[in-house]
């Protein structure tokens, strides 16, 4: 028999509170490497340090089914590794409570698991493109496949926002209380898109249930924080020299941590502000500051550096033109279009961000950050732009990352080898791509309103500067064209 996480000689203790008394008060949608190093080792740390019984029932819908199978071999235990520039920190980590795959378990478990009395929150990391919303108008896209065969076949769904429609539907139905949506994804005022999306896909079901779910339900907003970069071969072998076993549910990340979240919860709620996270009136300064400055410049990196032939976060970093530019990008161009609290220092929060993207221990790819740049770009880059060009202040950085994605969707890098391009909207790029070239190929994207509106393609301004910025770019390449900023 292998030896596991659960059972072998490990050189880091095992969690050693009862887990017996932990409860599935949460049922988790993604169980990813993000949520694995954030909200589930907040959790952990809150069961360390009190006698909080609130587990985490985790769910897989449509991916990672090895994962689910992975973690019910291993007693639902797993590893962090906190890789500092100097040293590594192992944490087993022990918040889960149950682990489900539809395909495994089937959908009424999972359903059943949402609608059952003691489950108070459903939390999700689904990315942008889980939640089945247009970029530009935030509302729910009838036409996404997902949400076609959820209209279809309401009591067995595919999408996170089916499953939460529907569980909220048994609820109802057996005259239990809501639960909370809360999001913990990297997307602008992430309760209102989940909220927009569940009651979109509520009220084209039943228009009494949507009314239900918006007088009974809340959607807290949440502002996450932590770089974790996905986890690969190399990753997985350093850890497991480490703890004495092979872990593959482990995962690696920074140090660094933050979670700010809006206190609106409809069932109660973990005491995680005893462990660091933070309950605030209003997330959105923070989300703006994240998004913008940390997601804006890490956008900026991916496109650029990659297409310069960096593979990695850090090491675009050790390139001093790249490091100047994306620390010039946050503190001259994304701070600016910022309201944040009295006190914020926001140049402080630029430098941290600075070294934070250096550390050499993580290889987060520069090719990870930049899937699904639609769904990411309106919010990290165009929003931006949008201010400046109404306060007429300088965004030529922010320029130069529009035409960077513009650059690296082209599908082939600057020595001609090929892109794997993954975005909601590649084969758009691709009918794009093989009919256009130069400026009528700019013209083209920007012409995809889900990503730019209709105001951003009407004003010559920022045609303007994202044709020419695009030009200068094919021409010189990345790395010349990030030194001239």
């Amino acid at each position: 028999m292998t030896t596991t996480i659960a059972d072998g000689d490990l050189t880091v203790a095992r969690p050693q509170w009862d887990r017996a008394r932990l409860k599935s008060r949460i049922v988790h949608l993604g169980c990813g490497a993000f949520h694995r190093a954030h909200q589930a080792l907040y959790t952990h740390h809150l069961l360390e340090a009190s006698d909080s019984d609130w587990g985490i029932c985790e769910v897989n819908l449509m991916s990672d089914q090895a994962l689910i199978e992975n973690l019910k071999r291993q007693q639902l235990l797993y590893t962090v590794a906190e890789k500092g520039a100097d040293n590594t920190r192992l944490k087993i980590i022990g918040s889960m409570s149950e682990a489900l795959h539809p395909e495994i378990d089937g959908c009424d478990a999972v359903l059943n698991a949402m609608a059952r009395s003691q489950t108070a929150i459903v939390s999700l990391t689904v990315t942008e493109k889980g939640y089945c919303t247009e970029a530009a108008s935030g509302e729910l896209d009838r036409h996404n496949p997902l949400i076609v065969h959820d209209l279809a076949n309401p009591t067995a769904p595919k999408s996170a926002i089916g499953y939460i429609v529907e569980a909220l539907r048994l609820r109802r139905e057996r005259g239990l209380p809501a639960f909370s949506v809360m999001s913990c994804d990297n997307v602008r005022e992430n309760g209102h898109v989940a909220r927009a999306a569940v009651l979109g896909l509520a009220r084209a079901r039943d228009a009494q249930l949507a009314a239900w779910i918006e007088a009974h339900v809340t959607f807290p907003c949440t502002m996450v924080d932590r770089i974790v970069p996905a986890a690969t071969p190399e990753t997985l072998q350093e850890i497991a020299d480490q703890l004495g076993v092979y872990d593959p549910c482990a995962i690696a990340c920074e140090p660094f941590r933050q979670w700010v979240i809006e206190d609106n919860f409809v069932n109660g709620r973990p005491d995680w502000d005893r462990v660091g996270a933070q309950f605030v009136a209003d997330v959105v300064p923070f989300e703006m500051m994240k998004l913008r400055m940390l997601n804006g410049s890490h956008s900026f990196l991916a496109y650029l550096g990659y297409l310069g032939g960096y593979e990695t976060i850090a090491d675009t970093m050790t390139n001093p033109q790249y490091r100047a530019a994306a620390l010039a990008l946050m503190t001259q161009e994304q701070a600016p279009t910022l309201a944040m609290p009295e006190g914020t220092d926001l140049q402080a929060y630029a430098q941290l961000l600075i070294e934070r993207f250096s550390n050499p221990a993580l290889r987060h790819r520069t090719w990870q950050i930049a899937m699904d740049g639609s769904q990411k770009l309106p919010q990290r880059l165009l929003d931006p732009v949008r201010i400046h060009l109404e306060q007429g202040s300088d965004w030529h950085h922010l320029a130069l990352g529009v035409a960077g994605w513009m650059r690296y969707v082209q599908g082939v890098d600057e020595q001609g080898a090929a892109i794997e391009v993954v975005d909601p909207l590649a084969a758009e790029y691709q009918v794009i791509n093989q009919r256009y070239q130069g400026a009528e190929r700019v013209q083209a994207l920007l012409g995809i309103s889900a990503i730019f509106g209709t105001d951003l393609p009407a004003d010559a301004r920022f045609v303007a500067a994202v044709t020419g910025a695009s030009a200068m770019l094919n021409q010189n390449g990345a790395r010349a064209a990030v030194a001239a900023l």
